[in-house]
């Protein structure tokens, strides 16, 4: 009889638990049993690990082989146990030494030849290979985003016949050196500059980054929203590695290629409104992340809002709150981070125009409320887009200013929020509102004055009072001011909108 034990990792959604790989070869009838809960593509692997043995010159027994993938509860699925049973079963006859294998993790799918192709989920299994203190082998197609690991020891190889050299301390496989990535300095592709006019309108932008606050853009066609809004990434500050790196981790499980120049770019997500609740919060049998999680400390762009059906909007509510979202399913409960910023733009009405007579005021309310109430609450800024006065299409834009200036403001604002509270303004919760948010005597009865007008709810007040500390913010003010209270109460478009339309419809 012949026993060895291999390290490998299974893939539970951002978790990368660990799985001991059991080998036990006894004599009897050839066969060749895996155990532990393998789902098809794991059962598989047999035939593929008895090609890539035989293929790569190693002797492949005709014993009783037994494969157990402990803990036998957890779910293991994909091809990423090929490499560590082949190893297991080598080391199980001897062709390969056990002395070291303890010290490494194995992950990688078999060709029939033996050589490697690329896994999914390897920077989540190279993060807590690196807290293990093992070292990680994976196939080099994965080497690159899973060094991105801070201390993580990594080796890559392309085929299965490089172990036995490494092993037999004929020759040391080489160890992936950590990526390090400098900060882009250039200004991006999407630039600010080539927006033409619309101050007010990236004036709203610049707060929304500035304090990571939601935007609305409401406007006729043509005005520019989906420029403005495409534009608000590369006016976000960079993410740090920890952030890129939990961003990273996410498009890793997603099947999602990572750009290594732009890894430190926050993620700009932009999906089609015809787009499923699954699509957008996730899903499966197996759950997956959806968009809201791709856009993890990122943007995430809906386009022509009023076209999304209200249920599909409705199941971002509470993750725009809670900045996470949980997928419950009958065998298994995944929760998958969804800290993003909200940016969306609409047509104030079916027609797309201001009263230009196609629509009466009661269809355009109706049009209108296929957003709910609470959703259009949980989105700070609201603003009208106007169309471009006469004449200003003759402007060369010279003066126009780049992403990359207004980025280093909007980083400088932010770093005030960081060194203050340890996050941006819109993250405050509502005891840290009263903390870093105070007013006067004079401006606190004014805003309850206004609230009271507008019909505003609680949520929203304290919205108004995010805004306010983040104008104050950029103004570089401890305090805020009166004016920064009425330049926050003057973001609530649809408010307005919603109020006057009301008002005709009585009528």
């Amino acid at each position: 009889m012949a026993l060895s034990c291999v390290y490998s990792r299974a893939r539970i959604g951002l978790e990368s638990p660990l799985v001991t790989v059991e080998v036990h070869i006894a004599n009897g009838l050839p066969a060749f049993h895996i155990v532990g809960l393998p789902e098809t593509s794991v059962k598989e692997s047999k035939d593929r690990v008895r090609s890539a043995i035989i293929n790569c010159g190693f002797e492949f027994p005709a014993k009783r082989i037994t494969i157990n993938l402990a803990p036998a509860d957890l779910p293991k699925e994909g091809g990423r146990f090929d490499l560590p049973i082949a190893v297991g079963i080598l080391a199980a006859t001897e062709q390969l030494p056990q002395t070291d294998l303890s010290q490494y993790e194995f992950a990688g799918e078999l060709a029939l030849s033996g050589e490697l192709r690329e896994i999914i989920g390897e920077i989540p299994m190279a993060m807590a290979t690196s807290e293990s203190n093992r070292t990680l082998i994976i196939p080099s197609a994965n080497a690159e985003q899973a060094s991105w690991v801070k201390d993580a020891k990594i080796h890559a190889i392309e085929h299965l016949g490089q172990l036995f050299p490494h092993f037999a301390k004929q020759s040391s496989l080489p160890f992936c050196q950590t990526k390090t990535i400098a900060p882009i300095t250039t200004n991006p592709e999407l630039d600010m500059a080539d927006v033409v006019g619309q101050p007010l309108a990236k004036r709203a932008l610049e707060i929304s980054a500035s304090g990571a606050h939601n935007l609305l853009l409401i406007g006729p066609p043509g005005t520019g929203k989906t420029m403005l809004a495409t534009r608000l990434a590369g006016i976000l500050p960079l993410m740090t590695e920890q952030e890129a790196l939990q961003a990273a981790a996410i498009q890793s499980i997603s099947h999602q290629k990572i750009d290594h120049h732009s890894w430190l770019t926050r993620p700009f997500r932009a999906p089609h409104h015809t787009a499923s609740s699954a699509a957008l919060v996730g899903g499966g049998s197996q759950p997956q992340p959806g968009e809201i999680s791709l856009a993890h400390k990122g943007v995430l762009f809906l386009d022509e809002l009023p076209e999304y059906e209200r249920k599909v909007l409705d199941v971002l509510r509470e993750p725009m709150e809670s900045g996470e979202v949980t997928i419950s399913r009958a065998l298994q409960k995944q929760t998958f981070p969804a800290q993003f910023q909200l940016v969306a733009a609409m047509n104030p009405s079916p027609t797309g125009f201001y009263n230009d007579n196609r629509s009466t005021p009661e269809q355009v309310l109706k049009y209108l409320q296929r957003l709910s109430g609470p959703f259009l609450d949980r989105i700070d800024i609201q603003i009208e887009v106007a169309r471009l006065p006469k004449g200003m299409w003759a402007t060369d834009g010279s003066q126009n200013e780049h992403s990359l200036t207004i980025q280093q403001r909007v980083s400088a604002c932010r770093n005030i929020q960081i060194q203050r509270q340890g996050k941006a303004n819109a993250h405050l919760s509502s005891r840290e509102v009263k903390q870093f948010c105070p007013l006067s005597r004079d401006d606190h009865e004014f805003l309850e004055l206004a609230v009271e007008r507008l019909g505003l709810s609680t949520r929203a007040h304290h919205k108004i009072l995010k805004i306010a500390r983040t104008l104050a913010d950029m103004a570089g003010r401890k305090a805020i001011g009166h004016e920064d209270l009425i330049e926050a109460l003057s973001y609530r478009a649809m408010d307005r909108i919603l109020r006057h339309l009301t008002e005709a419809v009585a009528v």
